[in-house]
């Protein structure tokens, strides 16, 4: 449990960070993502889980 709350720490520094240093291209990233079909989203969302479990068990072991 304590690996999943380091873990979503994690994601909220990462996105805190891309917000304080770059503001206006976050809000363009956005934008770009509210125009995106929901299907493509869809598509990106589970490459990107799947990429993230791979990482993990390949750092894990």
């Amino acid at each position: 449990m304590s690996d999943f709350l380091v873990a979503l720490a994690l994601v909220l520094v990462i996105e805190g960070l891309m917000f304080a240093a770059f503001p206006g291209p976050t809000k363009r990233l956005m934008t770009s993502a509210m125009e995106t079909p929901d299907g493509q989203m869809r598509v990106i969302g589970i490459v990107c889980a799947i990429a993230g479990v791979i990482f993990v068990w390949l750092i894990r072991g």
